[in-house]
């Protein structure tokens, strides 16, 4: 019997080994500032700098240092803002303008997640603290609370960035993703290469597009300089940029479904231990020169090589999110209704919690923010589905709540519930895999956190408003809404086409290049290639390259990542909506068909590219499918409504 998706994801867990350095970074984070502060007679700014530590500690992903920066800083400035605008809030005004100013942030942080996963991440801080910062009563104002919760975010950044991991164990601290990110690529590409004419062909070039995105996100992020400016780290750059040629070559072979010898995938495995071991590349395989494919593969394996020995740094081809780039995604169909469903979420949330706070529902308890600040993680789509979030936001609170009031029972205080903030703080990353243990998890961190600052155990209330926030965002997520449903999709789905018709454009153009001289002589025939004193490379003569220029092939790269990263965000996003209830998942319908499409134009586009640089126009076969392909985009997109795909204007020619 197969469950409904929405059943089945909310039973779906993530699986990977124990980041055993992040849990030892959430153990010295949220507990030992709440030790010194309490120590320091200071435990109401210990709580805030705590839950700043909390929720920098979710966002402490795996990645490099470099993207951790990013990925954990952008949020908690976004948080610190957060919490001085509630503070202020709410000690200046009455329940009725404070409900509209928090509708407000909740439409303007709703609109800034769409543009990507950093901005989803400080949206959710800025909700989550100018709730608790209107809502806590502490004795402190709004600017020392934004201060310390800064403090408390940058704790474990600190720790993050100057802890020892396993690369630095290893003799090289600069590096503690980047390199092993940069080795699965090549690792990948000999996948592909090993799958090529087989029904696993695509789900290795799928596992191809994920370890480039993840090597490109490792490598970029906040510097000092606007290049890398160590030897080590332009080597890396260097041997991350001589992957894309390997990698298109692999495409163009999968697409062309003809199988390839086996040794064409032990060069790329080779490059892969080169990486990891930082060693030279030893003697690589020299594959058959056939077909267009493999002789690109074969010229990407020498540029290969020789970057490995030289290392003379690589442009890493992302493009930079510009302002304007930003703003479409805000003010687009995606960011529209994201920001209205968060704004009505979390106005309709802050609503009820002002009414039953002060008609005195509570009792004594004073936290009535833990109504809207659980309704942002709950109206969160890349937290998983609606129901799904809703299901294991409850059992996981439930749960939390349950073992808080074990532990409160038999614990001292204040430092019984220290050690247990501690304790807590190192399984969020393992906890991370999913929602209802996170959720548990979070739960008892939370609810000690309030008992040390002063308050009786509150894990009853805590059940009761959960209950109510999932209440709250499963009316507000069916409602209708102005406009086209499924927004989230579409814009995903129209920046994928976006991104593909930008690729193929390019590499069309490239028709109006002369045609080549001969290429070099092929290799003889052998199984190796010698390597050259002192380097570990092969020498031949370099065929001659007068078609694209490096200009012109680094363009096309950065177009070819673009369209692969943005596809696979789209796939995400239909995932995502296919596993909702069939009142929301039948708005995307139809999306994954256009997907697949696109996919198939960007793969028949990286075999064009190919073909191009070997002969100087396209086959005949490229042509037809490409023919085909973009008249079924013409129909599925007619069929959906229009998703924002615009055909090129450049003649196809063969």
């Amino acid at each position: 019997m197969h469950l409904p998706p929405w059943l089945a994801h909310a039973l779906r867990a993530q699986r990977g080994p124990i980041p055993w350095n992040a849990v030892v970074r959430g153990a010295l984070s949220a507990g030992p500032i709440l030790l010194v502060a309490v120590l320091a007679d200071r435990t109401s700014l210990g709580v805030v700098a705590a839950i700043a530590a909390m929720l920098a500690g979710i966002n402490d992903r795996p990645g490099s240092r470099r993207a951790s920066v990013k990925r954990i800083g952008v949020p908690a400035l976004a948080g610190a803002v957060g919490m001085f605008v509630g503070t202020t809030a709410g000690e200046n005004i009455g329940a009725l303008p404070l409900t509209v100013l928090l509708t407000l942030v909740g439409l303007v942080a709703g609109g800034v997640s769409a543009v990507g996963p950093v901005a989803s991440g400080a949206g959710t801080q800025l909700l989550v603290a100018s709730a608790i910062g209107a809502g806590m009563p502490l004795p402190e104002e709004g600017g020392p609370r934004a201060v310390v919760y800064l403090g408390g975010a940058c704790w474990l950044l600190a720790l993050r960035l100057v802890l020892p991991t396993p690369g630095a164990i290893a003799g090289d601290f600069r590096f503690d993703g980047e390199r092993e990110a940069v080795a699965e690529v090549y690792e990948a590409v000999a996948g592909l290469l090993d799958a090529v004419g087989s029904a696993n062909a695509t789900s290795r070039r799928v596992a191809l597009t994920a370890a480039l995105d993840h090597a490109q996100d490792a490598l970029t992020g906040p510097r000092l300089r606007r290049y890398a400016s160590s030897s080590a780290e332009r080597r890396l750059h260097a041997q991350y940029a001589a992957a894309l040629p390997l990698a298109e070559a692999a495409t163009a072979l999968a697409w062309a479904e003809e199988a390839v010898p086996g040794r064409a995938s032990a060069g790329p495995r080779r490059l892969a231990v080169a990486v990891r071991e930082n060693t030279h590349t030893g003697p690589l395989p020299a594959p058959a020169r056939s077909a267009p494919a493999l002789r690109a593969l074969d010229d990407a394996l020498l540029r290969a090589a020789d970057a490995f020995d030289g290392g003379r740094g690589g442009d890493l081809h992302k493009r930079r999110l510009t302002v304007r780039g930003a703003l479409r995604s805000v003010f687009g169909a995606g960011g529209r209704e994201y920001g209205l469903r968060v704004a009505l979420c979390f106005g309709a949330s802050v609503a009820v919690a002002q009414a039953l706070h002060h008609s005195h529902w509570y009792g004594e308890h004073q936290h009535w923010y833990w109504l809207p600040a659980t309704t942002v993680f709950l109206v969160k789509p890349d937290l998983g589905p609606l129901v799904s979030r809703v299901l294991c936001r409850a059992a996981g609170t439930v749960l939390g709540a349950l073992v808080f009031a074990a532990f409160a029972l038999v614990l001292p205080r204040p430092e019984g519930l220290i050690a247990l903030v501690a304790v807590s703080g190192a399984l969020i990353p393992v906890a991370t895999r999913h929602f209802a243990a996170q959720t548990a998890v979070v739960t008892v961190l939370v609810l000690a956190l309030v008992m040390v600052g002063g308050e009786p155990q509150a894990s009853a209330g805590r059940i009761t408003e959960t209950l109510l926030a999932c209440a709250i965002v499963l009316i507000v997520g069916h409602l209708p809404m102005p406009g086209q449903r499924g927004g989230g999709v579409r814009s995903r789905l129209a920046a994928a086409s976006g991104a593909a018709e930008a690729y193929l454009t390019h590499v069309l153009r490239e028709t109006e290049r002369p045609v080549p001289r001969e290429r070099a002589r092929p290799l003889p025939r052998q199984t190796t290639r010698p390597v050259p004193r002192g380097a570990g490379s092969s020498v031949r003569d370099t065929p001659t390259d007068d078609t694209p220029t490096d200009d012109a092939r680094a363009r096309r790269w950065t177009l070819r990542r673009e369209a692969y990263r943005a596809l696979a965000e789209a796939r995400t996003a239909i995932a995502l909506a296919a596993a909702e209830l069939p009142a929301l998942a039948r708005h995307s319908e139809g999306a994954d068909e256009i997907v697949a499409v696109l996919e198939g134009i960007v793969d028949t586009t990286t075999a064009c590219a190919v073909h191009l640089d070997d002969s100087g126009r396209l086959a005949p076969e490229q042509v037809r499918r490409l023919t085909e392909l973009l008249g079924e985009l013409g129909r599925l997109d007619e069929g959906r409504g229009r998703v924002g795909v615009r055909l090129p204007d450049v003649p196809l020619a063969g």
